[in-house]
């Protein structure tokens, strides 16, 4: 069958192993000082280690592999202990993967193992709530509720509108013309989705003068976005390339498309890389 999974690079790994506790799955490992993906079977293909690579050695691709096995996922996760089982657990229910989720738990009831997420729903009728605001599971996809710090925050002053600085359209990666006129010469900012809603100052401070394009690199097939890229980049004369994502580890995967569409291009580009923190501010 035909679905995501992860690969890595072995030219960029650099063996840090940042990323194997970042795979409760267990489809990861250091073996001759390189990071290896030691089983299809193993990989959900969602992605849960690719921000915590330094190298951005680890993207996910879509090929001919063997079906993920919840089942056989879960008899080497319950081996490492509750914290691991929670740990997955709260992955696949950040990612919605009810049907994975279902498996797992039922998986628990057939050996008779503790469930460290019903045990603590127990204890606590608040827990369920609170679980989603606590380390675990995809902090992309994990809820957040900023309401509260938002009232107490500074007013607003209601006759400030900024303009927009936004200089064409269309801007979604898939969508955007590589010929267009608009990138010749131009300073590209690349963003993420999210950046611009997470930044409120998104349009002043990283749009003015210049050619945006945006892309999800969890969401969407990046396989064509690096092909694009490296057409521009390799016909638009760019004077400089911003990347602007958010911190969650999925989002620094734009950080590989850039760098393996450069590659292809052969060209040499100034490269920025600007991260915006889930409460709007930029992360030093």
């Amino acid at each position: 069958m035909k679905r995501k999974i992860v690969k890595i690079e072995d030219d960029k790994c650099n063996g840090c192993g940042l990323c194997i506790p970042n795979c409760p799955e267990g489809a990861l490992q250091i073996i001759d000082n390189k990071a290896r993906l030691v089983s299809d079977l193993f990989c959900d293909g969602l992605g849960a280690c690719l921000g915590h690579c330094p190298q951005g050695a680890i993207t996910i691709e879509e090929r001919e592999t063997e079906a993920y096995d919840e089942k056989k996922v879960m008899a080497n996760i319950v081996k490492q202990g509750a914290n691991t089982i929670k740990a997955h657990l709260l992955h696949l229910k950040d990612h919605g993967e009810h049907k994975y989720l279902k498996e797992a738990t039922d998986f628990l009831k057939e050996k008779g193992a503790e469930n460290p997420l019903e045990k603590e729903a127990k204890a606590s009728p608040a827990h369920e709530h609170a679980m989603l605001h606590q380390a675990g599971g995809c902090p992309g996809s994990r809820m957040m509720d900023f309401r509260k710090k938002r009232e107490v925050g500074k007013e607003t002053v209601a006759n400030a509108r900024q303009e927009s600085e936004l200089q064409q359209w269309p801007v979604q990666l898939a969508l955007v013309p590589p010929n267009a006129p608009y990138f010749q010469g131009a300073e590209l900012v690349i963003a993420a989705d999210c950046a611009p809603f997470a930044y409120a100052n998104f349009h002043s401070d990283f749009l003015k003068e210049k050619a945006l394009v945006i892309a999800c690199p969890k969401l969407d097939d990046v396989e064509p976005y690096k092909q694009k890229l490296a057409h521009i980049f390799e016909t638009a004369n760019l004077k400089s390339i911003n990347i602007v994502h958010m911190e969650v580890p999925c989002c620094f995967g734009l950080n590989s498309i850039v760098d393996e569409a450069l590659e292809l291009s052969g060209k040499k580009i100034p490269v920025k890389e600007t991260t915006i923190g889930i409460n709007g501010e930029i992360k030093k």
